[in-house]
């Protein structure tokens, strides 16, 4: 996919036959969010979305989000978490190289933001509490029953229309239009039988995605990806990426991006991490481990990449069997022939392709406790052994429009737009520039939190507006 044609035109005054306060593009998470949410502000919008049917990037990941201090989370008893603490924790991951000033933004506004989805919108969020994701101090991850990401679209989407929000499928929105003084007016976008509209706004939220569908942007940006499946979804083109540099916005991280060293293939489906977090190893073609899985998934799609044929083995037993069958996507990977059965190591060894005793003195290593890459084992892999085949993955990137706390895109020298707002995959993350800063759930977190933020930033701007009108 090349570059797409993003523009930007300028103009005294936009010649529409409809205004909208707020104008979203991408129905998204975040998109989705940041509608319901001007919707209880009791701020007209409209979304408008380049699919027939909104889906975007949440569809195809888990759907899991972190959150500390939730209505959720207190229920389970998990009292002793607090946005302080998530802010740390996201830090650590990065090396203390996330953007600060969003990291305690999105901490502190993720947990009011899924309380107001539960509340008001009737997301019924439950707490995964049987394991810790990497990086994580606490149980704060958040799923809805179905442990799904198309489920929480669903779930928006349902909410959406409960509340009468208007999204434009298939409307891909090409241009924006300011005015001499740097003002959002409207956009112009692109309808199926290939005529142009244009809708006039008083402010604008990109909520569109990354780059990560962006074949030449990627080879650019993240060359160790160059060569990656990509896992995400094809609406990641680079748009807002684009229109920044038309507008001469602050572009920030675009070097950080969520990888995923458990894509199984050839079935192309995703295996839960937390497998790997239990006990479960990865193997390479040689019968070998060759880092420590508990690192995370994320930069685990590097080390999988960096094995002979860039592929690896999830190798596990029984027990996590259970586990890894409790996530539907296992389940669907499981039911396309993914799994295999081991009885013995020799058996295993045949399945992977490798010398048997070298594979046995991996096993055996397992069980001496500290693993000289430092991971510690509770417990060996007993038989019958199960292995997964998988490759290395790139998800989503995880840079884009430098904004502030508020989620008003910055300039190059750091002035913000007065209207314009970006979240979500449109804008610089919480993950730092590199593929190991990404805390587990950085994507969701960005796009709820940001899209629950920049609806109270885009709300605050047209009543005070209308106030002043």
């Amino acid at each position: 996919m090349s570059v797409p044609a993003r523009t930007v035109r300028r103009a005294e005054q936009v010649e529409a036959d409809v205004h909208v306060a707020v104008a979203i593009v991408g129905g998204g998470a975040c998109g989705l969010t940041a509608a319901l949410m001007l919707a209880d502000a009791g701020v007209d919008c409209v979304v408008l979305e380049r699919d027939a049917l909104p889906s975007g990037s949440t569809a195809l990941s888990s759907g899991f989000i972190p959150a500390p201090g939730t209505r959720a989370q207190l229920a389970h008893g998990v009292a002793d978490d607090s946005a302080a603490r998530f802010a740390a924790d996201i830090q650590a991951k990065a090396h203390g190289r996330a953007a600060g000033a969003l990291v305690d933004a999105y901490a502190a506004a993720i947990g009011p933001a899924l309380d107001a989805l539960q509340e008001r919108h009737g997301l019924a969020w439950m707490l995964l509490d049987g394991f810790l994701y990497p990086g994580h101090s606490v149980h704060r991850m958040h799923a809805l029953p179905q442990k799904t990401g198309a489920s929480l679209m669903a779930a928006l989407q349902a909410a959406v229309e409960a509340a009468g929000i208007p999204v434009l499928t298939q409307a891909v929105v090409d241009t924006l239009v300011l005015d001499p003084h740097d003002r959002v007016i409207g956009i112009d976008y692109l309808r199926p039988d290939g005529q142009h509209e244009t809708l006039g706004c008083s402010a604008l939220l990109l909520a569109c995605n990354g780059f990560g569908g962006n074949t030449e942007m990627v080879r650019a940006l993240l060359p160790e990806m160059a060569e990656a499946t990509f896992g995400g979804h094809v609406g990641n083109d680079g748009s807002a990426v684009r229109w920044g540099e038309s507008l001469g916005a602050r572009l920030r991280d675009l070097g950080g991006y969520q990888g995923h060293g458990s894509w199984v293939t050839p079935q192309g489906a995703l295996m839960s991490w937390a497998v790997m977090m239990e006990g479960g190893v990865q193997i390479n073609r040689e019968g070998r481990r060759f880092h420590d899985e508990t690192q995370g998934y994320s930069e685990a799609a590097v080390h999988v990449l960096a094995q002979p044929g860039g592929i690896a083995w999830n190798v596990f037993d029984a027990p996590l069997l259970t586990l890894a069958r409790g996530f539907p996507d296992f389940c669907e990977a499981e039911a396309a022939g993914a799994l295999r059965r081991c009885e013995s190591v020799a058996a295993l060894a045949d399945c992977i392709g490798c010398d048997s005793a070298v594979l046995q003195g991996t096993l055996d290593a397992m069980r001496s406790g500290t693993a000289p890459d430092g991971r510690v084992f509770t417990r060996g892999l007993d038989a019958p052994y199960f292995a997964v085949k998988v490759t290395g993955a790139l998800f989503h990137t995880q840079g884009g429009l430098d904004t502030a706390p508020d989620m008003r895109v910055l300039r190059q020298n750091g002035t913000p737009f007065a209207n314009l707002l970006a979240a979500g995959g449109a804008a610089g993350g919480v993950s730092g520039d590199a593929v190991w800063g990404y805390l587990s759930g950085n994507g969701l977190l960005s796009a709820v939190a940001g899209g629950y933020i920049a609806a109270h930033t885009a709300a605050a701007l047209v009543q005070h507006k209308e106030a002043s009108a």
